[in-house]
C-alpha cells in the first residue's frame, strides 16, 4: 500500500511538471509571436499611391536614412491595394487614405488596422477640359465623381458647396447620389473608379478628382480646379499601421521624420497649396 502511494505520488509529480512546462512553453511562445509582431527598427516597407503621397516618402525616406532607418517604399495605382498589402503584412505602414475611407474599408472588409496620426490635407477639387468657370456648366451637363463611399461623398459635399446640388440635411460624410434633394440643372452624375477619372475626363463635362491623380495627370490644382475643397478640410490623410504596432519605435520614428520641418518645408515649395500639411 504504502509502495502505490509512493509511485502514485511520483505520477503526479511527473503531471504537474509536464503541465507547468507546457505552460511554460506557450507563454514563451506567445512572447515570441508579440516580439515577431514588432516592426523592424532598421527598415520599414511604406506603401504609397504614385503621386505627392510618393514624392513627400520619399523625402520622409531622405530624411529617415540620414539618421539610420532605412525605408522602402511600394507604390500603388488604386485605393484597396495598399490596405489589403498592409493586412496581409506585405508592407509595414500605408500613408494615402483619410480616416472616413480607412475605417469604411474596415468595415466592409473586417481589417484590423489603426490610424497613427493626421498628416497632409489633400484637397479635392472639380476639374474640366471644357470649361474653366462653374457658371459655365450648362443643364444637363455629365459631371463624374468617385464611385467609393466616402470619396463618393466627399465629391458630393464639394458640389454643394460650388452650389452645383442641394443635400439632405444631415447628410454629411455618408452622402450618397440619393441624398441630392435639388438638382436644378439635372446634371447627371456618373460614378467612376477615382484612379480613371481623369483618364475619362475628355467624355464628361467636369470631375470630382482626387488630388494625387489630378497631380499625376498633370494638373496644378489650387490653380487648375474650378471648384476646390477649403483649406480647413476635415478630410486629412493618414498615416495607418496593424493594430498593435501604433506604438512601435519604428512607427513613433516615422512619424518624426514624416512631421519634421524639412518635409514640411519640401511640401510648402514642391505642392504651392496642392497638398497641405495638417501639423
Amino acid at each position: 500500500m504504502k509502495k502505490f502511494l509512493t509511485i502514485t505520488s511520483l505520477l503526479l509529480l511527473l503531471l504537474l511538471a509536464a503541465c507547468g512546462s507546457k505552460e511554460g512553453s506557450s507563454g514563451d511562445k506567445d512572447k515570441a509571436a508579440n516580439k515577431e509582431s514588432e516592426l523592424s527598427e532598421e527598415k520599414l516597407v511604406v506603401g504609397v499611391t504614385a503621386g505627392p503621397h510618393e514624392q513627400i516618402v520619399e523625402k520622409v525616406k531622405e530624411v529617415a536614412e540620414a539618421d539610420g532607418l532605412e525605408v522602402e517604399l511600394k507604390v500603388f495605382n488604386d485605393y484597396v491595394m495598399p490596405n489589403m498589402a498592409l493586412a496581409e503584412e506585405e508592407i509595414d505602414i500605408n500613408v494615402y487614405q483619410h480616416k472616413p475611407y480607412l475605417e469604411q474599408f474596415k468595415k466592409d472588409r473586417g481589417l484590423d488596422l489603426t490610424e497613427v496620426t493626421e498628416v497632409v490635407n489633400f484637397p479635392m477639387g472639380l476639374y474640366s477640359s471644357k470649361v474653366k468657370d462653374l457658371s459655365e456648366i450648362k443643364d444637363g451637363a455629365k459631371i463624374g465623381l468617385p464611385n467609393d463611399p466616402t470619396n463618393g461623398a466627399r465629391a458630393l459635399i464639394l458640389f454643394e458647396q460650388a452650389g452645383l446640388v442641394k443635400l439632405k440635411e444631415g447628410a454629411g460624410v455618408t452622402a450618397t447620389l440619393k441624398d441630392i434633394e435639388e438638382n436644378k440643372q439635372n446634371l447627371e452624375f456618373i460614378e467612376l473608379e477615382a484612379a480613371q477619372i481623369p483618364r475619362q475626363l475628355e467624355e464628361l463635362d467636369a470631375a470630382a478628382i482626387n488630388t494625387n491623380f489630378a497631380v499625376e495627370h498633370g494638373f496644378t490644382p489650387a490653380k487648375d480646379a474650378i471648384a476646390i475643397e477649403p483649406k480647413d478640410s476635415p478630410w486629412a490623410n493618414v498615416i495607418a499601421v496593424r493594430t498593435g504596432n501604433e506604438d512601435d519605435a519604428a512607427v513613433k520614428k516615422f512619424v518624426e521624420y514624416y512631421k519634421s520641418e524639412e518635409v514640411k518645408q519640401f511640401i510648402e515649395e514642391t505642392f504651392a497649396g496642392s497638398v497641405i500639411a495638417a501639423w
